[in-house]
């Protein structure tokens, strides 16, 4: 039996997370970290996969909520005999510098709240993507599941049953009882209730001081919308990985684009693009320094290269690049939707895009910050140099297509975001720079574009050269600044999009090939750079409606998924998805902008026509 993924909620202590579902089951744990084998992975084989699941024993209704400002997580059961709350949490790693020392732990606290209600608890470990079965022993006071050098270590101040390969516990509770289960996996620590307590509290303060706060008055983030956003910001903060700077595109591997469909993949990893949009909006919302420990971590991989053409698209959380893409033949999948990936094979791909993104996102953030660092110009001079040379190459771009390589449009105009903003920063900065040089292949870019990338008959632009396919990739053409939001070729191009790539108001992809069977739901990124511009537009009260239809869409825990069946309104794709929620915090800036409000982040850069002829 299979949950919507809407109805999961998201944990965890920013090393890796959980997906706890509305009806207590922890379907989805990888340990260590969140790119390491699984250990509760019944999202992906709901019978072979493996769970650790508390609630009650009877018919139960159920809904799930978060603690203000926090990544912990509540789910509240009510039975014909009482109710429950099952309180869920991770202790964040590296953070909280006064829990040096202690194990990395997952904590479950269940509480009867009103009346009587029975209790069971079902403890299921399935080792390296299911394909281990854990040995079960009683160990100092607990149960240790234990298989090669990997183990969980439940601990209880309830009666634990353990079998051959599961454990199981069930409780009668009256009103003031509760329970705590706790799961470690590096090493065989117990807890007592005051101690789990103070780590639940100490938790939530965590969480709470590090939630975005404003003036919900005058900030840009105003009304109705400020909690998603902050929603949004807790969600990105997940997907962070502080030891290394690195960020997660989601937390999950192979949930489907498509029930039944074979676009499943891992997204597990830290894609420079993903990670350079996540740090931009990190950094609009007032957390910088998650914003500048990613660049930390991007500038070290730069450092170990010889050559700008040794930058993979994307890395492992600990700089990893051997993600060798692997199908696990033995899961059923979600909804039977095979195959299961574990690894990308993306990652060795060529896209041109990367590159543009990264400079763009780099600029944005240190100009207002602390200026550019010598070394770190250093390395975006070469990456600007090597895109001069590599511009009008074909690649397999944004959407990592599994057909040919194309000359992309949006991975031209990538490459130009990337020159422009070296070009700027060698200006702003005093830098050394071949100008010319840059200039020239900056308009060499532009004029490729203009000439090869709009198509007169669709007046839009279009998703490779001279073709008569869209993407909502050309939706970014104004907001990258490469044209003025009021030339009739990007109003042309908003027009085309909302008419061919538009169902019940959100946005697909594209409509082209893309090498592979099937079809996939509406993009959610791709609605909300709709949202952005309609209201540079002006369109203010168009972006204002989209952007209440989108979060119609939303889960009751205010998260994201890849993509909506827009027919279905059915979350698909891996989830959270960091794509998603970057995309609910600027088109909140930009609305928030529209109407005047309080801005955080930096003004637009401004379009210097002068040098850059239409």
């Amino acid at each position: 039996m299979y949950k919507k993924i809407e109805h999961y909620g998201l944990i965890g202590n920013l090393e890796t997370c959980a997906l706890v579902g509305n009806d207590g089951s922890i379907d989805w744990l990888c340990t260590p970290h969140l790119e390491s084998p699984s250990v509760f992975g019944a999202i992906l084989d709901s019978e072979k996969g493996g769970r650790f699941c508390i609630q009650p024993v009877a018919e139960y209704s159920t809904s799930q909520k978060y603690i203000d400002r926090t990544n912990v997580l509540q789910t509240f059961f009510s039975t014909e005999s009482g109710t429950a709350t099952l309180t869920d949490f991770m202790t964040p790693v590296y953070e909280m510098t006064e829990l040096t020392g202690k194990p990395r732990s997952l904590f479950r606290k269940i509480e009867c709240s009103e009346g009587s209600i029975e209790i069971q608890m079902d403890f299921t470990p399935r080792f390296d993507y299911a394909r281990n079965i854990p040995l079960i022993q009683k160990k100092n006071g607990g149960v240790l599941a234990l298989s090669g050098d990997q183990q969980l270590f439940l601990y209880s101040n309830g009666r634990l049953k353990p079998n051959i390969q599961e454990v199981t516990s069930n409780k009668k509770m009256t009103k003031g009882d509760s329970l705590w289960f706790i799961v470690s996996y590096d090493t065989l620590h117990t807890f007592s209730p005051e101690e789990c307590e103070d780590l639940l509290n100490r938790t939530i303060r965590y969480w709470q001081q590090w939630a975005h706060t404003c003036d919900i008055d005058t900030c840009v983030f105003k009304g109705p919308w400020h909690d998603m956003v902050v929603r949004s910001g807790l969600v990105l903060k997940l997907l962070t990985h502080p030891a290394t700077g690195a960020i997660a595109a989601a937390p999950t591997t192979s949930l489907p684009e498509e029930i039944g469909g074979v676009r499943n993949w891992d997204y597990r990893y830290s894609w420079i693009r993903d990670s350079s949009f996540t740090a931009q909006a990190l950094y609009d919302m007032g957390h910088k320094d998650e914003a500048l420990e990613y660049f930390h971590w991007f500038h070290r991989i730069c450092q170990s290269k010889e050559h700008p053409s040794e930058i993979q698209i994307m890395y492992g959380l600990h700089g990893d690049m051997d993600l060798k893409e692997e199908i696990l033949g033995h899961l059923s999948g979600y909804k039977d939707s095979r195959p299961v990936r574990i690894g990308n094979g993306a990652a060795k791909q060529i896209q041109l895009d990367i590159y543009g993104e990264l400079i763009e996102a780099f600029f944005e953030t240190y100009r207002y910050e602390r200026g550019i660092p010598e070394e770190a110009w250093t390395m975006i001079r070469r990456i600007t140099d090597y895109v001069c040379d590599i511009w009008n190459t074909p690649d397999y771009g944004i959407w990592e297509v599994r057909s040919e390589p194309k000359h992309f449009t949006h991975s031209k105009l990538m490459c130009w975001v990337a020159i422009d903003r070296g070009l700027r920063m060698a200006k702003y900065c005093g830098f050394s720079a071949p100008v010319d040089k840059w200039q020239k292949t900056r308009d060499d870019i532009r004029k490729a574009i203009l000439k090869h990338g709009f198509n007169k008959k669709l007046n839009s632009f279009v998703q490779d050269f001279d073709s008569k396919y869209l993407d909502a990739t050309a939706l970014l053409i104004p907001l990258l600044e490469f044209l003025p939001v009021q030339d009739q070729r990007v109003q042309g191009t908003i027009d085309a999009i909302n008419k061919h790539l538009s169902h019940n108001g959100l946005i697909y992809r594209y409509n082209g090939e893309d090498g592979l069977p099937g079809g996939e739901g509406t993009f959610l990124l791709c609605t909300f750079w709709m949202i952005d511009v309609l209201a540079l537009s002006g369109r203010v009260e168009e972006a204002e409606k989209l952007y209440e239809n989108v979060l119609s869409h939303i889960s009751p825990l205010g998260l994201f998924a890849e993509e909506v069946d827009a027919a279905n309104k059915m979350h698909l794709g891996n989830y959270p998805q960091g794509f998603s929620h970057i995309g609910l915090i600027n088109s909140a800036l930009y609305i928030g902008k529209a109407k005047g409000l309080e801005q955080i982040g930096p003004e637009p850069l401004g379009l210097e026509l002068e040098e850059m002829p239409l």
